[in-house]
Formats: C-alpha cells, structure tokens, sequence
C-alpha cells in the first residue's frame, strides 16, 4: 500500500508525517511518501523538522529536496492524506476521479481540525506539530491494521 501525505512546501508538515509513518510502520509492503501543493524549486526540509526526526525517529531528512505533487503521485498512491481539509478539497476539486482516496490525516482517524503549518516558527510549534503528526499517525496505523485484517 502507497500512502501519500500532502502539504504546501513539503519542508515541515508532510515530510516529517512521511518519515513518522516509515520509521513506526509494521504493515508488509506498506511505505509513505510526501509532496507539496506549492513547492518552491531547490527548498529543502525545514531545519526545525530534520532536527525532530533525527532526534525521535533517527532519520537524516535535512538535505532531502522538497518533492512538487504530481497527478502521477497522486494516480499512484492508494490513500492521499492532507495536512488540511482546504487542501483535501482543492484536490477533490481538481481531481474529481480520486475523491474515494483523498482524506485529510485528521479526518481519516477522527481527529477534529487541521496539522498546525509551523513554518517559519521556533522549535516549540515544530515540536507541537510533531507531537501532533506522530498521535495521528499512530491511530493511522492501527486502522489501516484494523482494515488489513478484514480483508
């Protein structure tokens, strides 16, 4: 199973919630990446955000290049996971086709509310949305081990 979790600049949100998803996945052939809706060429993940994910889940992020979504990105993964439900949306929107795979990460495991972006904030919000990524991503994987055994 492909995961796909999406956010603006693919430099705070979603590459930390990709990192959090592979580090705690168990499930056999199950493996996340991420993207932005807006990315800017050449940017790379937040200093704050590799410094969380090296620090919890012991993974170098900090020279890893922003990835730009794509319809091929999107086609390809079986569960598309937004940072908010304006992007899920937009998305929705623009891709009518997928709208049975495209959730927001707080929607899909009943969490009210949006990730906190922490662009361009100190290390307490980054680590707040950190902590917020990693209960979410938590309950994710329970369901999605919930939903693989009743198939």
């Amino acid at each position: 199973m492909k995961i796909l979790f999406v956010c603006t600049g693919n430099t705070c949100r979603s590459c930390m919630a990709e990192a959090i998803f592979n580090k705690l996945c168990t499930i056999k052939d199950t493996a996340a990446i991420s993207a932005g809706i807006s990315v800017i060429k050449n940017s790379k993940t937040s200093k704050h955000s590799a410094f969380l994910i090296k620090e919890n889940c012991e993974t170098d992020i900090s020279t890893r290049e922003a990835m730009q979504l794509t319809v091929n990105m999107l086609e390809d993964s079986d569960l598309v996971l937004t940072m908010t439900a304006y992007m899920k949306e937009m998305l929705i929107a623009n891709y009518p086709h997928l709208r049975n795979k495209v959730y927001s990460l707080n929607e899909y495991v009943g969490i009210k509310g949006d990730v906190i972006d922490p662009y361009g904030g100190d290390i307490t919000i980054y680590s707040k949305t950190f902590n917020d990524l990693k209960n979410a991503i938590i309950l994710l994987l329970n369901k999605l081990k919930e939903d693989k055994g009743a198939l």
